[in-house]
């Protein structure tokens, strides 16, 4: 084995990849992420991020680096490591797809399985699932799935509930909060990707939101409203 494919053996450790997707993930919501706040992510110590940030940012080792380091900043990803995690993300989101339609596990159980999974397909096994599957563009909890050439698909513009017209009809599109205990409190409640929902009233102190899904009345903390994201029904 040469020196090369000694690397790219290592770039493609699972270490790796759950390390760039994880980037990947924070960098949606800043343009560096601090690294204490992929060690808190990651659930790794700080010095293990900093390494692994040296060893993907290593321009002498690497003909292309995974990452950008900015010293006392944040780290970002090189277009080659948002290559790879969007590769992986792929993956993930495919399996856990399949994982609801082919098997017929909950939403709230295959995000851990996915993440297992995810590292040990190989690329002929998911085109056969994205086959399956009718080549989907969403997973079970509305997040969009990138494309075979490392594109998210579009998404209509999302809002908040918590920022959505009170009376206004919507449809719900995506969770950012998939906690496994938390999904299972929105399903218990019927709120799934497709749901129809419509806000009744707001409590003027506490937060909490009066709505309606599918036609049956719930009520809503400040914190569930904020990580439902709506589109507006056709």
């Amino acid at each position: 084995m040469t020196d090369e494919d000694r690397t790219m053996r290592e770039l493609r450790s699972e270490a790796v990849e759950d390390f760039v997707k994880a980037v990947y993930m924070l960098q949606q919501e800043q343009e560096l992420v601090p690294t204490t706040l992929l060690a808190q992510t990651l659930d790794i110590t700080p010095p293990s991020v900093t390494d692994m940030a040296k060893k993907l940012s290593d321009t002498e080792r690497l003909h292309e680096p995974l990452l950008v380091v900015k010293p006392y900043r944040g780290v970002r990803l090189t277009p080659l490591g948002e290559q790879v995690a969007l590769e992986v993300l792929r993956h993930h989101r495919l399996l856990e797809l399949y994982l609801v339609e082919a098997l017929g596990y909950s939403w709230d159980e295959v995000h851990e399985e996915a993440d297992r999974l995810e590292h040990h397909i190989s690329e002929r096994f998911e085109a056969r699932i994205a086959e399956v599957l009718g080549n989907p563009v969403i997973d079970p909890h509305g997040d969009p799935i990138p494309t075979l050439e490392g594109k998210l698909p579009g998404q209509e513009h999302l809002e908040p509930l918590a920022n959505w017209p009170q009376d206004k009809p919507g449809v719900v599109v995506r969770f950012l909060d998939q906690a496994p205990e938390k999904l299972q409190y929105l399903e218990e409640k019927g709120l799934k990707p497709g749901a129809i929902i419509q806000i009744t009233k707001r409590e003027p102190f506490d937060g909490l939101t009066h709505v309606l899904i599918d036609s049956t009345l719930h009520v809503l903390s400040q914190s569930t409203t904020q990580s439902i994201l709506i589109a507006e029904a056709r």
